[in-house]
């Protein structure tokens, strides 16, 4: 199992903290090698340099930002040949400020069952930067 969680508290209000999680090509600040572009409906961050490197292209399959109260969730269907999985975000309400739990699963095909575990820790290592950087 590849599967990650991240959970950071902020004092950014959950729209704001929303709006900045939520800020794709800001993502690339925080993932080492990589730029992300979306057109509102895919996001695709490209790791790499010069001319090699891979694409991890996803589909944004639900989105509901935080509204009176209510927490905000979108979720990314990640379909690339090369890297698959899930992302999903939730940003709520909290002490004054916001909650964003950052759950994953990522696969990256050519590796073996036998790396899930590194895979995951390296995951939960870059997002966690990733989460930081967005959230200051």
């Amino acid at each position: 199992m590849t599967e990650f969680r991240i959970v950071q508290a902020t004092e950014l209000p959950a729209d704001e903290a929303w709006r900045r999680v939520t800020d794709w090509p800001r993502h690339g600040a925080g993932v080492p090698f990589t730029t992300v572009r979306s057109d509102g409906r895919t996001v695709v961050a490209r790791t790499g340099a010069g001319r090699f490197g891979f694409d991890d292209t996803m589909d944004l399959t639900h989105w509901e930002p935080p509204e009176d109260g209510r927490p905000g969730t979108c979720r990314l269907a990640k379909r690339g040949p090369l890297v698959t999985g899930w992302a999903l975000i939730e940003v709520r309400p909290h002490r004054g400020g916001a909650l964003v739990r950052w759950s994953e699963d990522l696969r990256i095909a050519p590796l073996p069952a036998l790396l899930d575990r590194p895979t995951a820790w390296c995951g939960r290592l870059v997002f966690r930067r990733t989460l930081r950087t967005l959230l200051r």
